[in-house]
């Protein structure tokens, strides 16, 4: 009998029928892992909306009594990666196990990737900006009611004229309208116009009160302390000499031998001379501040405005709020902090410059560098060499060790013929 694919050989015994039939199933364990609020209302949902800023469809999770959140993504870095294991609640009956035996719902899970989408409040007020704002590009500044506004726009997206139209959320979000729109009491209604004033003014008590405690550790070491810190000045040794030679000659007699006498004087004076060259320059003593609490509140208020304007608000709108805080109507003076900015940038352009030919010091530390770069590629290309040898088999050690003088290169055996002469 002829042997088939289906046929097993004589002796084997061919899969078992449940083997031939099992086919993988698709995991019921969701791809992403959100964080959402507690104590929200049971017709809290997840939606697409509108991105604030570039009107592309996000998801967020809504709740008419809590409000709109935005997701946060945390994950871990490339450089080092972790994974999250997701495992069954242990506090749960034996009768809900005893349910659920053999569900995935029961079983532990790995999610190779790490990352948790956190759930955090987000104001309505960036939402209606991008709405409200239409009446400027088309320059009918009107006042209208905000549900004439909302019908205006056709292209709505359902679940966003879903949130504009719950019951619950309504007065949150005419609370909101109001923050940012100059108001005409028409009757029992309530008519709107788009203020740009007002949004600034909300940004700004906004910032406000993100100023008033510090920013976490990491933005306000990179956006304050960096940002305001006075760079160190270069001076020469000679000028330091000079400095002390003056003020030693202005000083009384007396008070130059009673220094002269004491043994931190004399320790004093005489390390310059034995320790430094006089050529060489030496940090002068610059103050490391970061200017005054009046600069750093302001820059704080820059760093968290600069974060709403690039996050929620268009690119347009952005460089509107920024001509109108340079105007002299404005309602924070950002000057104080400008002028210092300018100066710190001055004042490290100078530094930069002192340190060009003169700093040798650096011109050793890039030599120790080239040093320690020549170093580990002789180490790396020792231990190469060291993993070569101890892959190497007996046999090839020992033809290595034969004296091959005068013997003939196998290469020689397999050239070319030599042309035979003609008769």
């Amino acid at each position: 009998m002829p042997r088939t694919r289906s046929t097993a050989p004589s002796g084997q015994s061919g899969p078992a029928p449940e083997q031939q039939t099992r086919k993988l199933t698709a995991a019921e364990i969701p791809s992403k892992t959100f964080i959402l609020p507690s104590n929200t209302s049971a017709k809290a949902r997840l939606l697409s909306l509108p991105n604030p800023q570039s009107g592309e469809l996000s998801r967020y999770f809504f709740c008419p009594e809590r409000g709109i959140f935005e997701f946060t993504v945390v994950a871990s870095p490339a450089s080092a990666p972790r994974s999250i294991l997701f495992t069954p609640n242990k506090r749960q009956s034996t009768d809900t196990v005893s349910e659920h035996e053999g569900k995935s719902s029961g079983t532990a899970s790995i999610a190779k990737k790490a990352e948790l989408l956190v759930a955090t409040p987000i104001d309505a007020i960036f939402f209606l900006v991008p709405l409200l704002s239409t009446s400027l590009k088309s320059g009918q500044l009107l006042f209208q009611p905000l549900d004439d506004i909302i019908d205006s726009n056709d292209d709505l997206h359902p679940h966003f004229r879903h949130v504009l139209y719950e019951e619950t959320f309504r007065n949150t979000l005419l609370a909101r309208a109001k923050a940012i729109c100059d108001i005409v009491e028409a009757g029992d209604d309530s008519m709107f116009r788009f203020s740009e004033a007002k949004l600034l003014k909300e940004l700004l008590a906004k910032a406000e009160r993100m100023a008033v405690q510090e920013l976490p550790l990491s933005l306000e070491e990179r956006f304050i302390r960096q940002a305001l810190a006075a760079p160190l000045m270069s001076v020469k040794r000679d000028d330091l000499l000079t400095n002390q030679t003056a003020g030693n000659d202005e000083t009384s007699p007396t008070e130059s031998d009673e220094r002269q006498d004491s043994p931190s004087t004399l320790a004093t004076t005489a390390t310059p001379s034995v320790s430094t060259p006089a050529s060489e320059t030496t940090p002068a003593p610059q103050p490391a501040g970061e200017g005054s609490e009046d600069i750093r509140r302001l820059q704080r208020i820059s760093t968290a405005l600069s974060f709403m304007k690039d996050s929620y608000l268009s690119s347009a709108l952005s460089s509107r709020l920024d001509e109108m805080l340079a105007a002299p109507e404005t309602p924070l003076n950002f000057a104080p902090l400008t002028d210092r900015l300018k100066e710190l940038t001055a004042l490290r352009a100078e530094a930069l410059a002192s340190r060009g030919m003169s700093d040798f010091s650096r011109k050793r530390g890039l030599d120790d560098e080239e040093a320690e770069d020549r170093a580990e590629k002789k180490r790396r290309k020792e231990e190469e060499e060291k993993k070569a040898k101890a892959a190497e088999s007996r046999g090839v050690r020992d033809l290595k060790k034969v004296n091959t003088t005068g013997m003939k290169k196998m290469s020689d055996f397999f050239g070319k013929a030599a042309a035979k002469k003609k008769t």
